[in-house]
């Protein structure tokens, strides 16, 4: 590959993190202007929160039909057609009236969510020099994680000041940015070979076990962070005993932390097995969230503990996409697209979980231990991922 052609693969995994950071602007930003919201619309904040869940339900949905009606477009139209899609619907969530048009919308929003960052990840590795996919992957996931230290805290300063519609003409700015960077930046000649791949049938792909219990192990796995994640602000203030402006101090410590694991998850690529280094970071999960529940009244232990968190959750991201895609051999798109409904699915099922103690009376911090649980059983389903992976290879050898 020539210094050309390696500058425009730089600009084009720029344009995919440009994109990140749009996607993961809407998807927290709202999370700090739903009082705002809320009093605009004259309805109380547990109703308000389901604009968060239509969201997600959005995404969930949204992830596998995206992938099915782009299936005969080339990536880079692809691309393009669901960031057209995510700016239109963002830009209007912010003149939304009322609550059912704005359900509509924010589901609406959610639905290129998945398939965007599913065939980015594609893509990305595709753009990547030989091995060094995960490096790649782990640019574009970055546009999240800026997004959580950046993005989020300043689109909740304009919404809680101005107002919260101003949240989501910031996303539909960073949506045009987007569509702009990939016109001009993504190529479409170094993608045609995804093309070739994506035309087999994805039947067969869809009937395998491995890719169907990485699905599982997605979900459950990450389900163990927004146990934690989702209660982040009570824990900060009830528990940890800070002043509620702290809150937001706390996420983007854990914002700078999701920064670092990103690239710490492409760098344990490197050296492990995807399952492997997965299996690592949630058992590592595991015993950082109950340490957080037993010290999470410490004020200087919330934030190292919530930085370490950060770090572990996003090492995950890079090795999971990878493993993934190798599962879902000759349908990559849909397969990628399916495990970022995967996460957010573990989004929802984490933050019912993690809620499910304080409906008995207990503490908040006892998110912390559900969300350990949640994060060890899925270092159990990976566990089993590769035993059977080796037992298979075993009898491949007899």
């Amino acid at each position: 590959m020539d210094s050309t052609s390696r500058s425009t693969n730089k600009k084009a995994l720029l344009s995919l993190a440009i994109g990140g950071f749009g996607i993961g602007l809407t998807e927290f930003v709202i999370m700090g202007i739903l009082p705002n919201i809320a009093d605009s619309m004259e309805i109380s904040i547990p109703k308000a929160g389901h604009f968060i869940a239509i969201y997600a339900l959005g995404v969930v949905i949204g992830a596998p039909i995206m992938a099915r009606i782009t299936n005969n477009l080339n990536p880079k139209r692809t691309l393009l057609f669901l960031m057209l899609w995510f700016t239109v619907f963002n830009t209007l969530s912010a003149f939304s009236g009322n609550y059912w048009v704005m359900m509509m919308f924010r589901f609406l929003s959610g639905m290129p969510h998945g398939a965007f960052f599913g065939i980015g990840a594609v893509v990305s590795g595709y753009l990547a020099k030989p091995g060094k996919a995960a490096q790649a992957m782990a640019i574009m996931f970055s546009g999240l994680t800026v997004a959580n230290i950046l993005g989020v805290p300043l689109g909740t300063y304009i919404g809680q000041e101005w107002h919260w519609g101003y949240s989501f003409v910031l996303v539909g700015i960073a949506g045009v940015a987007t569509l702009s960077s990939l016109y001009f930046w993504m190529p479409k000649e170094n993608l045609e070979e995804i093309d070739d791949l994506e035309a087999k049938s994805s039947s067969p792909v869809l009937k395998n076990k491995k890719l169907w219990a990485l699905i599982a192990l997605t979900t459950i796995g990450s389900g163990g962070f927004f146990a934690w994640y989702s209660y982040i602000a009570p824990l900060v203030i009830s528990v940890t005993k800070l002043p509620e402006a702290n809150v937001g101090y706390v996420m983007i410590v854990a914002g700078l932390g999701m920064f670092f694991g990103n690239f710490l998850g492409a760098r344990m690529v490197e050296i492990f097995n995807p399952v492997k280094s997965v299996v690592i970071s949630l058992l590592s999960m595991t015993t950082v969230l109950i340490l957080n529940s037993i010290f999470a009244s410490n004020s200087v232990a919330i934030f190292v503990l919530s930085f370490i968190v950060g770090v572990i959750t996003f090492s995950i991201t890079a090795p999971i996409q990878i493993a993934i895609i190798k599962a879902a051999k000759g349908a990559e798109k849909l397969g990628s697209s399916m495990n970022q409904s995967a996460f957010n699915m573990g989004n929802a099922s984490g933050a019912y979980f993690g809620g499910l103690p304080m409906v008995f009376g207990l503490g908040v911090n006892y998110a912390s231990i559900v969300g350990g649980i949640l994060a060890c059983i899925g270092a159990g389903i990976g566990i089993t991922i590769l035993y059977s992976q080796k037992v298979r290879e075993k009898k491949a050898f007899q």
